[in-house]
Parts: C-alpha cells; sequence; structure tokens
C-alpha cells in the first residue's frame, strides 16, 4: 500500500495531507478513504504492509508496527516488525538482504533475545506472501499457545487466591 509508504520514513505526505487529497464527490473518494483508514505510520517497508494488511484480513487483531522489545529490566533486545505486544508475539518479515552473512547473524541473536524474553517470533519471506496459510496457521497456533497459557495462569491464581 503506498500509503504506509507516504506516511512512513519517507515522509513524503501526513494523514492528514492524503485525506485532504481526497476530492469529496470523484469516483474514487469512497475507496481513497477507505483505503487511507488501514494506513499506518511507522511501516517500514512495502512487505511490512503486505504482511500488516494480510493478518488484519485473515481476521487477526492489528500489529503493531515496528515495536521496541525491552527485558524485563528494560535493556533495548531489538525491534519487531510486527508485533502484538500484550501477547509477546511477534511477526518478522526476513526480506533476501537477511540472508546476508552478518545481517542473519545479528537477526538469530535478536531473535534469540525474544525467546529466551517470552516472546514468540513468526518469520516470515517473500514465499509466505504469494502462499499465506502456513504463516496464517503458525500465526493462530501462537494465538492459541497464549490463551492456553493466560487460562493456566487463572487457574493457578485462582488456586493461590483460595489458600491465601
Amino acid at each position: 500500500m503506498l500509503g504506509d509508504y507516504f506516511v512512513g520514513p519517507s515522509a513524503l505526505a501526513t494523514t492528514d495531507a492524503l485525506r485532504a487529497a481526497i476530492v469529496p464527490g470523484s469516483r474514487s473518494a469512497r475507496k481513497a478513504r477507505s483505503a487511507l483508514d488501514r494506513v499506518r505510520c511507522g511501516v517500514e517497508s512495502p512487505m511490512e504492509t503486505r504482511f500488516r494488511l494480510g493478518v488484519i484480513d485473515a481476521g487477526f487483531p492489528e500489529p503493531d508496527v515496528n515495536v521496541d522489545v525491552v527485558d524485563e529490566a528494560g535493556v533495548f533486545l531489538g525491534r519487531a516488525d510486527l508485533a502484538w505486544p500484550q501477547h509477546r508475539i511477534a511477526l518478522e518479515y526476513d526480506g533476501d538482504h537477511h540472508r546476508e552473512r552478518r545481517t542473519f547473524q545479528h537477526d538469530q541473536r535478536r531473535s534469540n533475545g525474544f525467546v529466551v524474553n517470552g516472546w514468540i517470533v513468526i518469520h516470515a519471506t517473500a514465499a509466505d506472501a504469494g502462499r499465506p496459510a502456513v504463516l496464517v496457521e503458525r500465526l493462530r497456533q501462537a494465538f492459541a499457545q497464549r490463551r492456553i497459557e493466560q487460562a493456566r495462569r487463572a487457574r493457578r491464581d485462582a488456586r493461590m487466591s483460595t489458600l491465601a
């Protein structure tokens, strides 16, 4: 989506400027307003936009974009492309440049930091954009895992409160 590009790091426009550019009553005004409602600041690549919209269209809650992830002490671990921080689930798009040795090694260290701090990290590639079924299933499993963990915590907390 071009809207994310215009309001993203390129800073070519603001959402207000894009909204003002819509000609009221024009044939495409309704479509343009609808598309503008899906524009998000901070998205850094077209593939992040594609995955963000894809997971929303698949029924998942809208992810936050480019989320700073920190450990319990507040130490910065890295930034997740797309994330549901309240669930500690991250979706990372790994383009071809992530195959370069240094980038790959950095990604692995960062991903390990996320995981040992309780995050589920799902990695996506361009192949997932064309055939997203497996990616959608992995996200479904991640959300299901978090619901199971939440239910276990609630049962444990209920048991503990009856003992107190």
